[in-house]
């Protein structure tokens, strides 16, 4: 059975046609939570023959990325070359990036929630804020920062809250602020 994010992912991969050509394809990058992860992702990304950065945009972490995949992925169906492509940039980044699809509902639609965040004091506390937070249905994106000691998130109102989002932190042992 096809998970979400792989189909969603080939859809992304296909969007150059239904063979995946080589071409430039546009993804969502997680574990881009802020301007320092920059460098660890083009470590990661050298990591992998075959795979270029083109472009990036931090503020929406997105990244334009070209790569054959029939290349990249022998001998695998196309449904599959999304996941394949998030294995690939996990393990080159000790699992702290990977791809999903691109977001799909527009950032003014989007609720912009702040959380202030205590007990932070190094980029993998950043990193685990990050992840609490991602793993939350109705997040689209998020930025962490232990050096401002909060959160941003960017929430789909019908699918979660700000409420939501601090009870996932709390079950994690998060210390947070009041607003």
């Amino acid at each position: 059975m096809k998970t979400l994010l792989a189909v969603l992912l080939a859809s992304t991969i296909a969007s150059a046609g239904d063979d995946a050509s080589p071409g430039q394809f546009r993804h969502a990058i997680t574990g881009l939570f802020a301007e320092t992860r920059v460098p660890a992702l083009k470590d990661a990304l050298a990591k992998i023959p075959g795979v270029r950065l083109v472009s990036l945009d931090v503020d929406e972490a997105e990244a334009v990325l070209e790569y054959d995949p029939k290349k990249l992925f022998p001998d695998t169906k196309p449904e599959q070359y999304a996941e394949r492509l998030d294995n690939l940039l996990r393990a080159a980044s000790n699992h702290t990036l990977g791809v999903r699809p691109v977001r799909t509902v527009p950032r003014e639609k989007l609720q912009k929630v702040e959380i202030a965040v205590a007990g932070l004091d190094c980029e993998a506390c950043s990193l685990a804020l990050y992840e609490i937070l991602a793993h939350v249905e109705g997040v689209e994106l998020v930025k962490a920062s232990f050096r401002e000691g909060r959160a941003i998130a960017w929430i789909d109102p019908k699918k979660t809250d700000r409420s939501k989002l601090v009870q996932a932190l709390r079950r994690r042992e998060v210390d947070v602020r009041s607003p």
